[in-house]
C-alpha cells in the first residue's frame, strides 16, 4: 500500500513549553492509526499540525510526496485533502443539515449542486440521518450533529481523515452511534489517524494504535499486542488507568 502521510521528526511548543518532541509517524492507504496517550500529551496537537492548524517549529510533514509543512498561502488546498472532525461539530446553526453539507463540495471544488445533493442524501440515510437535510442543527441530539460532521468531511472525498476526540461533547448514550459510523468508514478503506480516549473502540477500529507520552511516541503495535501485551511500564500503568473489559473477556 501507498503511503499516504509521512511526518519526520517534528517538533512544536507553545510559549517555551514543548507539546511535540520529535514525533515520526506513516500512514499507509486504508490503514487506520489510533493515537492515545494522557490529557496533554501532544495528540490533538499532532492532527493540528498534520491539517496545518499549527505551525511546527521543526520537522517536516509529507501528504504522498508533496511537502506541505511550513505551507500557508495554498494550505486551503491542502485541508480540502485532509478532512478534520473535531469534538464541537462546527456546524452553521443558521444553515439546515444540507446546506452545511453542500458548502464545501459546491463552493470549494466547484462540484454540481445535484451530484452532491443526491451524494449527500445518501450519506445521511446510511448514517442514520435519512429525511434530516432540512433540518437545523439546533434540531439535532449532539450524536446526530458529530454524524452530520462526519458525512460533511466525507463528501470533499479526503485522501486522509483526521477525528480528534469525536465523542468526547457526547453523552455515554450517543457515543456509540458516531463511533459505529467511523467503524464503517474504516470498513470501506478510509484512511485515519484518530485521537481518542474510548479504550474498547480504539481496538476494535485500529489497523495499528500509537501511545504518546509527553510529546513523544512512547510505544506502538497492534491492537492486539499494545492492548493485551503492552512493552512498556508507562503503557501498562495507562491501560490499568482504565476499567477495561477485552474483546477476549467479552467473547
Amino acid at each position: 500500500m501507498d503511503t499516504i502521510l509521512r511526518v519526520r521528526d517534528i517538533k512544536k511548543s507553545f510559549d517555551g513549553t514543548g507539546v511535540l518532541s520529535g514525533v515520526s509517524l506513516d500512514i499507509r492507504e486504508g490503514e487506520v492509526v489510533v493515537i492515545i496517550g494522557p490529557s496533554g500529551c501532544g495528540k490533538s496537537t499532532l492532527l493540528r499540525c498534520i491539517n496545518g492548524l499549527e505551525q511546527i517549529d521543526s520537522g517536516e510533514i509529507w501528504l504522498r510526496d508533496e511537502l506541505i509543512s511550513g505551507r500557508k498561502k495554498d494550505m486551503h488546498l491542502i485541508r480540502q485533502r485532509i478532512g478534520m472532525v473535531f469534538q464541537s461539530y462546527d456546524l452553521f446553526p443558521h444553515m439546515n443539515v444540507m446546506d452545511n453539507l453542500l458548502l464545501g463540495p459546491v463552493k470549494a471544488l466547484k462540484k454540481p449542486k445535484e451530484e452532491v445533493e443526491a451524494e449527500a442524501v445518501a450519506m445521511l440515510r446510511r448514517v442514520g440521518l435519512e429525511g434530516r437535510g432540512q433540518a437545523l442543527p439546533r434540531t439535532l441530539s449532539g450524536g446526530q450533529k458529530q454524524r452530520v460532521a462526519l458525512v460533511r468531511a466525507m463528501l470533499m472525498h479526503p485522501e486522509l481523515l483526521l477525528l480528534d476526540e469525536i465523542t468526547a461533547a457526547l453523552d455515554p448514550e450517543m457515543v456509540s452511534e458516531v463511533l459505529n459510523v467511523v467503524i464503517d468508514l474504516a470498513g470501506d478503506g478510509m484512511t485515519m489517524a484518530i485521537v481518542t480516549h474510548e479504550m474498547r473502540f480504539a481496538e476494535a477500529v485500529a489497523d495499528r494504535v500509537l501511545f504518546l507520552e509527553q510529546g513523544s511516541v512512547v510505544e506502538q503495535g497492534t491492537p492486539e499486542q499494545f492492548f493485551h501485551d503492552p512493552q512498556t511500564d508507562r503503557a501498562k500503568q495507562f491501560l490499568q488507568s482504565f476499567t477495561y473489559t477485552s474483546k477476549r473477556e467479552r467473547s
